[in-house]
């Protein structure tokens, strides 16, 4: 089969010497789902953005159709028919779904005003076509990231694009979303729509795609059959050594409890339990894992330990203290903590890598400071971030570049540096791996060991099942605000902890 898409020899340089891409060649056929993998900084999204008309290329060709292309901007790709869907959804929240759709190309009636009867059709037409459960009227703020999602692929199906490219399109997903996602990208396929996929989840690409291209460090590897791969010969691609999936977990006897929630309540001001009489243990050289479909508390758990929600009732301790009604940074002298959300919790994106390197570690290690903390210690500074750049494998170009300059994988990777070298007790992960690829996971998963190693107690909060069932002594389950099950991890199974998260107890 002829290919839509040729991508030939494509060379991108960001000053003022990093090579993002390297002579990459690879070509996408019609009615096809083509995946895209490679390591954090591999150039997927890079690729993809040459194509699309975000980054300007510096060599090479792309064929669309059979004819060379050169697209200045995005609109120009979606007026020939190539869309593409981000990591962060960008709709206008206050708007409604078919409103969002339509924005930008509004049909208009006399007087050159909006026909929003006929906007209204239109956009209901499209959902009933492509068979997605949309209510037109629906506020975007009001539906769930999934439904999201679908708005921000039928925008584009609005624009009759037939190619769609989606970048990490599961990363915000919980696991009970993305085969609902999946049978639409299939359906899409049967219709003739080729799909470009950018994912880290090997399962994923594997049970997904058609065809899946490799990159590593700018370029290209192979370009391969999904039916004819396996999930391990993809992963030693990607990274170019061999990638442990089994757990490394040994047995171990725990400690004494060095993290507690007692009867933890909170209600929200409209009267309803975030959280109810939450009671948890976490001890010396323990790690303890939490499941939960996402919105059932995990969030309000979360800020409420870190101490931006104050609770409605009950204790949180550490080491034996009380920290219930402590101030943030005398929470962080015990805690440990990487948040899901890294550009707004996890980091300053505006502000330099070394700057995100040193939070919090300034304020509480007189190694960075000088003249009694008024000072910062510019020396121990850049040794350290150097010290997290080695550790973690980071793709950077230099400390002092901002740290939005980084890929979402990599910035990760900055965060989560930062954090497991706090000498603290606790250690909170809030989807820690979230956007890493394989060879980062494996990385991350022996560092959280390495910790348990050392006596500290882990609680990690994953969507992951399996994450949590390779790495946990323990699972948690966290159903509508409360902990419906406490399970040692060789004593339950993924289905059934699967049950437990969506209807609170087993059958």
């Amino acid at each position: 089969m002829d290919p839509i898409i040729e991508m030939n020899g494509i060379v991108k340089v960001f000053p003022p010497n990093v090579v993002a891409l390297d002579d990459v060649s690879t070509s996408f056929r019609a009615g096809e789902i083509h995946a895209i993998v490679g390591e954090n900084g591999a150039g997927k999204s890079t690729l993809m953005k040459v194509l699309y008309g975000l980054e300007n290329r510096n060599a090479g060709e792309i064929l669309y159709r059979g004819q060379p292309v050169h697209f200045k901007e995005p609109g120009e790709a979606i007026a020939s028919g190539i869309g593409m869907v981000h990591q962060e959804i960008l709709l206008i929240p206050e708007y409604t779904v078919w409103q969002n759709v339509v924005l930008g190309m509004e049909p208009v009636g006399a007087w050159g005003r909006i026909d929003e009867t006929r906007a209204r059709q239109q956009v209901r037409e499209k959902i009933q076509e492509f068979q997605f459960n949309l209510e037109p009227d629906a506020l975007v703020e009001d539906i769930s990231v999934a439904a999201r999602q679908k708005v921000e692929i039928l925008k584009l199906l609005y624009r009759d694009v037939s190619i769609l490219i989606l970048d990490e399109p599961t990363a915000v997903l919980t696991p009970q979303e993305i085969p609902q996602l999946f049978s639409e990208l299939r359906r899409l396929r049967d219709n003739g729509h080729t799909i470009i996929f950018i994912s880290h989840h090997l399962e994923e690409v594997l049970e997904l795609s058609d065809r899946i291209t490799v990159l590593r460090k700018g370029r290209k590897i192979d370009t391969v059959e999904t039916h004819g791969t396996t999930k391990r010969e993809l992963a030693r691609m990607m990274v170019g050594r061999e990638v442990i999936f089994t757990s490394l977990r040994e047995p171990k006897v725990p400690g004494p409890v060095v993290f507690a929630i007692e009867n933890l309540t909170h209600i929200s001001p409209n009267g309803r339990y975030q959280l109810k009489d939450v009671q948890l243990e976490v001890r010396q050289g323990e790690i303890v894992g939490m499941a939960g479909v996402e919105g059932n508390g995990q969030l309000e758990l979360v800020n409420t330990i870190m101490g931006l929600m104050k609770p409605s009732s009950g204790k949180i301790i550490v080491e034996g203290k009380d920290i219930s009604h402590a101030p943030i940074l005398e929470r962080r002298r015990g805690i440990s903590f990487v948040s899901q959300d890294r550009s707004k919790m996890g980091a300053s994106i505006t502000a330099s890598i070394m700057e995100n390197s040193i939070m919090t570690h300034h304020r509480l290690n007189r190694r960075f400071t000088r003249w009694n903390g008024r000072l910062l210690n510019y020396r121990e500074a850049r040794s350290f971030t150097d010290e997290v750049e080695e550790r973690f494998s980071i793709s950077m170009d230099t400390r002092e570049d901002p740290f939005k300059s980084l890929s979402g994988g990599n910035q990760q990777k900055v965060i989560l540096g930062r954090e497991l070298l706090l000498d603290s007790p606790f250690v909170l992960l809030d989807q820690p791996t979230r956007g890493l690829d394989v060879g980062s996971i494996e990385y991350v998963h022996r560092q959280i060991l390495k910790m348990r190693d050392e006596n500290r107690a882990v609680l990690l909060i994953s969507a992951d099942l399996d994450e949590l069932f390779r790495l946990s002594d323990r699972i948690v389950v966290l159903h509508r605000g409360q902990i419906v099950a406490n399970l040692r991890t060789e004593e339950t199974n993924i289905e059934a902890i699967g049950i437990l998260m969506l209807e609170g107890k087993e059958k």
